[in-house]
């Protein structure tokens, strides 16, 4: 008999989001599969949680992939969690999760906590569609190509973005949304500095740019 996969949400900064049912999880799994071992043993050694851990990130998910699969098959309960929020939203996470479902094993998906959600719900923008895109293209043309494909959606536009990208990204959002575009910056969601820069395009951009430093990773969020 196959085991079972529980997808379990972590806090995105504060640790007091982690729930009951989440502690409870990674106390009686055998094993728990996670992006950066350094990163998921600060948060199991603050909860006194000890569990063998193995990392799945992106340059090793091909060949740990077979690893895990077999604890499953061997009727292993495995803890699937991501360094900060939501395993699977633009985290490999998601090949594990593929892979289990398409071989029947049993998978069982923990609500939580989600920088999306989380910044989406306090924006104040429309919540009644959206469109996430994770990570945008890097180079600007192709950022460019990749907002104007939603330019005629009536529906608000989510994004992650880092700090050191950020002004150039919201000067590409003016040009193909417009200087009247509802924007809004969710930084640093749940943490000591967390902040939400609300405003039209323009406003967000002079906002952030006469400032000394912007640091933190954005959740970025346009409504055309």
């Amino acid at each position: 008999m196959s085991g079972i996969l529980y997808v379990v949400p972590t806090p995105i900064g504060n640790l007091e989001d982690i729930t009951l049912r989440a502690l409870r999880t990674l106390k009686e799994c055998d094993l728990i599969v996670c992006e950066d071992t350094r990163q998921s043993l600060k948060l199991l050694s603050h909860f006194e949680i000890s569990k063998p851990l193995i990392s799945f990130y992106s340059y090793n998910e091909h060949y740990r992939l077979g690893y895990i699969l077999d604890k499953l098959l061997d009727g292993k309960k495995v803890s699937l969690i991501s360094d900060a929020g939501m395993p699977g939203i633009s985290d490999p996470g998601y090949i594990l999760i593929k892979e289990v479902i398409e071989k029947g094993i049993n998978i069982e998906v923990l609500p939580g906590a989600s920088a999306v959600i989380t910044a989406l719900v306090g924006s104040g923008l429309p919540t009644d569609g959206f469109i996430f895109c994770g990570f945008l293209k890097r180079k600007s043309g192709k950022i460019k190509k990749e907002l104007s494909e939603f330019l005629n959606l009536k529906k608000t536009i989510v994004f992650y973005e880092s700090p050191h990208r950020i002004l150039k990204t919201i000067e590409i959002c003016i040009e193909v949304f417009g200087e009247n575009a509802k924007v809004c910056l969710a930084r640093e969601i749940t943490k000591k500095f967390e902040e939400f820069i609300r405003g039209s395009s323009r406003e967000v951009l002079e906002n952030i740019k006469n400032r000394q430093s912007l640091r933190g990773e954005f959740v970025v969020l346009i409504h055309p």
